[in-house]
C-alpha cells in the first residue's frame, strides 16, 4: 500500500494481524483511529496497555481476572462441587450467557492438538487434577468443542480423572434450536439420537 503514509500502513498491518480482521476491515479501523481526538486515541491506547498489564489468570480456575480470584470463584452462590471444563476464556462467556449453569469453571487455555504441537503439558491440566484431587468435586463437565481436538482432550481428561470417582459428563450435542433435520449432517443426527431424553 504505497499510497498510504508509512505510520498509517503500519497501523493497518497491526489491525490486520488480529484474528478475524481482513484487509478492508483493518483499513476501516485504522482510518477510524485517525479520526479520533487526541484524548480518545490516548484512552484507546491506555485501555489496551492497562488490560495487557493487569489482566491475569485466576489462581483457581485459570479464567481471566483483574487480580486475585475471578468473580465466579469468589462468589459464594456458585457450586464448588461442579466444574465445567472449557478450552478458552471466551467459552466461559458463552456458558454464562445461558444463565443456567451455577457451578464453577476450569479453563484449559487450549486443547490437545498434535498437528499444532500442543500437548497435555501445554495446557492447564495439572491444576484441574489438583482441584479434583482435593475431594470436594462431585462432577466434572467436559465442555470442549465437538471437534477432533476437543473430543481428544475430553477423553484424555476423562481417563485422568476417572480414578478420583467423580461423575464425568460431556455436553450434549444435537440439532440446534430452530434448526431443520434435513440440513443436519450425519454426525449431528447420530449425536442427537444418542443424547435423546425422556419428555
Amino acid at each position: 500500500m504505497e499510497y498510504l503514509p508509512a505510520p498509517l500502513e503500519k497501523l493497518v498491518e497491526e489491525f490486520a494481524s488480529l484474528p478475524g480482521i481482513g484487509g478492508k476491515s483493518a483499513q476501516r479501523l485504522a482510518f477510524h483511529v485517525l479520526s479520533l481526538s487526541d484524548q480518545e486515541a490516548q484512552d484507546f491506547a491506555d485501555a489496551i496497555l492497562e488490560a495487557k498489564r493487569t489482566v491475569t489468570c485466576c489462581p483457581v480456575c485459570r479464567n481471566l481476572t483483574a487480580g486475585g480470584l475471578c468473580p465466579i470463584c469468589a462468589s459464594p452462590k456458585r457450586d464448588p462441587s461442579t466444574i465445567c471444563v472449557v478450552a478458552d476464556p471466551r467459552d466461559v462467556v458463552a456458558m454464562e450467557r445461558a444463565r443456567e449453569y451455577t457451578g464453577r469453571y476450569h479453563v484449559l487455555h487450549g486443547v490437545i492438538s498434535p498437528m499444532n504441537h500442543v500437548g497435555p503439558d501445554d495446557l492447564e491440566i495439572k491444576s484441574l487434577v489438583d482441584r479434583v484431587a482435593q475431594g470436594d468435586v462431585k462432577e466434572v463437565i467436559m465442555a470442549t468443542n465437538p471437534d477432533t481436538e476437543g473430543e481428544a482432550t475430553a477423553m484424555y481428561l476423562a481417563r485422568l480423572l476417572k480414578p478420583f470417582g467423580v461423575r464425568l459428563t460431556r455436553l450434549a450435542y444435537g440439532i440446534p434450536v430452530g434448526g431443520h433435520l434435513e440440513f443436519a449432517d450425519d454426525a449431528t443426527l447420530m449425536r442427537a439420537l444418542e443424547g435423546r431424553r425422556d419428555i
